[in-house]
This record gives C-alpha cells, structure tokens and sequence, in this order.
C-alpha cells in the first residue's frame, strides 16, 4: 500500500490482491496528471443542485481505481450532481461516479481501496464493458487502454449518451497515446487534441460533436482455427474487444493445443486464464466425460470462452465459467488437472506476480495425483518456481520459443 497525493486529497492504494513482494504502485504519472488538470481547471466552481436530469461521470479504464477513488473520496456527498460536464473543486459534491472495467482485479481493487479511504458504499457504481452504458453521460474521464480495439468498441457503445455538453478527457503515458489512439477519438466523438507531456504522461481533450454517427459496436466477433491444431482444427471461436490475441490463435496456444494432457474418465479441469477458450475447449472434446472449469480476471475473456464452447463442444459436457482471481474461487483439492498459459505483463509493468498467484492456486485446488500443465516461453524459467512449489517440475515438449511443463500435486 502507497499514499497518493493529489489536489484532491491524500489516499491510500493498493493493487489487488496486495503482495509485499510487488512494489508496484496503484496509479501512474498519468492517474495523477488527469486528477491535477481536473481540479486546477475547476477550482472554484460551484456545483449545482442535484438534477434527477443530471447524467453520470463515467470512468473508463481505472486501472486500479485511483482515479474513481479519489473522485469519491474528496466529496462530502457523493451521487449528488453537478452542472453538465463540469467536476467540482475538491471537497464539494460529486456528480453520479460509474466505473466501467474489463477487469475483476480492478473491481476489487477499488472496492477495498474506496472502503480503506471511508468512501461510503454505492458512492461509485461498479459496472462492466459488457453492461449496458448510463444513458446520459455528462463527464466522461478515458485511462487508454493497451488494446485500441478495446478503445474503440467502448467509444462507440458510450458514444449515444455523449452530448454536446459532455466534457471528455484521456489520459495515458506517451507511449500508450498514438496518432491512431486520437483518430479514435475523433472519428467517433468529435474534435480532439492533447496537451503537452508530463512526466512522460499525457491528456486527451474532445470536444463532442452531435452531427457525428458512428459506427455501431462491432464484437463479439468469430473466425475459423487453422486446420492443423488437432481437435479445434477448423473449429469457430467468439472473441470480444481487447482479448489477448482477439483475432488469431497466438502461438503459444498453438503449441499447447499440439500437446494436449490427457486424463481420460470424469475428471474436473481447469483452463485458468482461459481467454476466449480454445483450450477448455480442446480438453473437453479430447474427454466429453470431464468437467471443464473456465476461469479469467476479464469479463470479456469468460463470455467469448462461454460462446466458443457452446459452438464447440459435445452434446452433454459439462462446464462452469467463473470470473476471479486465479482460482480463489474453486475449493482445495477440487480438480483433477489445470492447465495455463499464465501473463507475464501487468499492464505495461513486466512481472510473474499473476503468475506466481496462479501456480500457487493451482496447487492448493488441485488433488492428490493432480496435474498442472504451463506453457510458457523458455527465458521465463517457471521450471524453476515449480520445482520448489510442488517439489517436482518434468519438460514435456519444447521448441525453440517455448516450454511446456509439467508438475504434479504429491
């Protein structure tokens, strides 16, 4: 946990799940930059009286909710309104806060680090890129994302609440805003410019405009696999906005898919990190007895696995798809064999965090005789961390860029 200090206030954040070991922080020179431009362009003003009229401030992309945080946190009455578009000074009365994610992770993290800093519950309405948008929006506050894909798709399903009075504004480090990250911008809400950079941060100013008509969202979207991967040979996979590798197998699942495990009978298993769920998939065609078990921090990566399975699997198998932290969901000593393509990047920060977090999981949910199945790429050196959380680590297949390992729960 760090202290955050803004023109708003001091806060106290954290990542979620925290980790003494993990010495990142909860917000970045471009969560700061935002909050400072807000409250030095609104010092002073006056907010209005509530207004059942009045439209929402959304938050789009909080990374571990600093920014939703700190809106909430420096207001004396929070879901209170204000004049269309404008943020009050620090201290007086928030517009109607809504933050909507991709991420689980993110959720928790501003659900604990609102509570740490006495924010009082439903001050900020948690919601998903696949819920539906606030239908007025009068303060519209963009974290880019990594994926533009994901960009886009939420410009457009936010673009029918936007109004010519909405006030929007971006934020990201200079190396996450990109002439194509403003074109977005500019072709579906209107006029856009950024300022100059801070710290190596920088702001997206747009100015709406109604005679605009974007495009309508355009996920989920599906494409054929290739034909040489065993059993998804040709198969059709649903993938929404911003999955890793959204539209086309990447390679590391093409090398797992050539090496699959197999445990024939009616076991449980897991595809933890399942993204759109070629491999739960996989494992459930190559054992129609088994039960599949999809797990994913994203809410988009848990539906796409929902639709690719429903398209793909036998008739009668079973399966359940969860959205979590690794596998804090499952019981200990539950499944019968994981298997993972684990991330090794937490946003722009290079890390084994999530991964540590998901072989630890593993361990702990998985039986007596059960197996954990990684693939990786070779200069990670997993082999190492499994060794010593399992006591046994063995290379099932290797190639040039990747490995595939295997241990087992003694």
């Amino acid at each position: 946990m760090n202290r955050f200090t803004t023109s708003w206030g001091a806060f106290d954040l954290s990542r979620f799940p925290e980790d003494p070991r993990d010495q990142l922080r909860a917000w970045d020179a471009a969560d700061s930059y935002l909050l400072d431009h807000l409250a030095e362009d609104d010092a002073g003003a006056a907010p209005a009286p509530s207004s059942d009229a009045s439209g929402a401030a959304v938050v789009l992309g909080d990374r571990w909710g600093a920014l939703a945080t700190a809106l909430a946190g420096t207001t004396a009455g929070a879901g209170t309104g204000t004049a269309s578009g404008s943020v009050p000074a620090p201290g007086a009365p928030a517009p109607r806060l809504v933050q909507i994610t991709d991420s689980y992770l993110t959720h928790r993290a501003t659900e604990v680090n609102l509570r740490r800093n006495g924010v009082a519950d439903g001050a900020v309405r948690l919601r998903t890129v696949l819920d539906a948008p606030p239908e007025r929006i009068d303060l519209l506050l963009v974290r880019v994302p990594k994926s533009l894909a994901l960009l886009e798709e939420q410009l457009r399903r936010l673009a029918p609440a936007v109004h010519a009075g909405t006030r929007i504004v971006g934020t990201g480090m200079v190396s996450e805003i990109h002439t194509s990250t403003l074109k977005l911008f500019e072709q579906i809400l209107g006029p856009t410019r950024t300022s100059l950079a801070v710290r190596k941060a920088r702001l997206i100013f747009c100015t709406p405009d109604p005679a605009l008509s974007p495009a309508a969202p355009s996920w989920p979207r599906s494409y054929a696999l290739p034909a040489d991967i065993g059993v998804m040979s040709g198969r059709t996979v649903t993938n929404h906005a911003g999955i890793f590798c959204a539209d086309r197998l990447d390679i590391g699942t093409r090398f797992l898919l050539g090496h699959l495990p197999r445990r024939p009978g009616a076991a449980r298993v897991v595809d933890l990190g399942c993204g759109n769920g070629v491999v739960g998939t996989a494992l459930a065609l190559t054992d129609p007895a088994a039960e599949t078990v999809f797990v994913d921090e994203s809410f988009s990566a848990v539906a796409a696995a929902r639709a690719t399975f429903a398209a793909n699997a036998p008739e009668g198998a079973r399966a359940e798809f969860a959205v979590g932290d690794a596998l804090t969901g499952l019981a200990p000593g539950s499944v019968d064999l994981v298997v993972n393509n684990p991330p090794f990047h937490t946003h722009r920060a290079t890390s084994d965090a999530t991964a540590r977090r998901m072989f630890g999981g593993a361990r702990a949910v998985l039986r007596p005789g059960g197996e954990l199945w990684v693939v990786g790429n070779r200069h990670l050196g997993y082999h190492v961390r499994l060794k010593r959380l399992f006591g046994n680590c063995e290379v099932v297949a290797s190639d040039p860029k990747f490995v595939l390992l295997r241990a087992v729960r003694r």
